[in-house]
């Protein structure tokens, strides 16, 4: 089995820690500029959208973070996946949210502030895409003001993965932002799982 991807990418981060934790054994393969241009035949074969992670599983391909995350889960007949339906659809909401909601109200201060990309310059477009993603952060911290451990209260789920590996990006902005206390605190307790910790460096913003 191959991920293939840049461990950058927060969405390629997702699939390598939940493979970690299940303890798989597969095969990274870099892909991913500056690197390796996912824009060639080669790799526009495997993923049209010429974006990572794909997984390669065999003859299987597949692209879309969340997507490998639950086949992954599926595959293996085990993970962090509740077995409640309820449950489950909460977890599914936090997972959409984090793609949906989340991620794209910070992408322009995370090239701006955190990898400080040539051409994300527009302090408008920071203040407007800071002040997004605060509002979402703000959503995340008024949730777990209760103290609860995960998303899901005591059960640790794919969601978690999701969220709070883009809580680890909140902290390495580039400048003064809102304190979150309870994001933060649900973040640390993330960080002392051993398949968590090494995708939440300064290595992988």
């Amino acid at each position: 089995m191959k991920v293939l991807g840049r461990v950058t990418s927060i969405n390629v981060r997702k699939v390598l820690w939940l493979a970690d934790e299940l303890g798989l054994d597969y095969e990274p393969e870099v892909w991913g500029k500056p690197d390796r241009d996912p824009n060639v035949p080669e790799f526009l074969a495997l993923n049209p959208n010429g974006l990572v992670p794909v997984l390669i599983d065999g003859d299987f391909v597949l692209w879309e973070s969340h997507a490998i995350m639950h086949y992954l889960v599926e595959r293996e007949g085990r993970g962090p996946v509740p077995n409640d339906l309820k449950e489950r659809a909460i977890m599914n909401q936090w997972l959409d949210w984090q793609v949906s909601d989340l991620a794209p109200s910070a992408t322009y201060t995370v090239m701006a502030l955190v990898r400080k990309v040539p051409g994300f310059d527009d302090d408008h477009r920071i203040a407007q895409s800071l002040s997004g993603w605060t509002r979402h952060m703000r959503i995340l911290d008024a949730h777990l003001a209760d103290g609860r451990e995960h998303l899901l209260g005591d059960t640790f789920t794919l969601a978690d993965i999701s969220v709070g590996l883009q809580v680890f990006r909140w902290t390495m902005v580039d400048g003064e932002v809102p304190d979150m206390p309870n994001a933060l605190t649900y973040l640390d307790r993330l960080m002392l799982r051993p398949a968590a910790a090494k995708y939440m460096t300064t290595a992988t913003p």
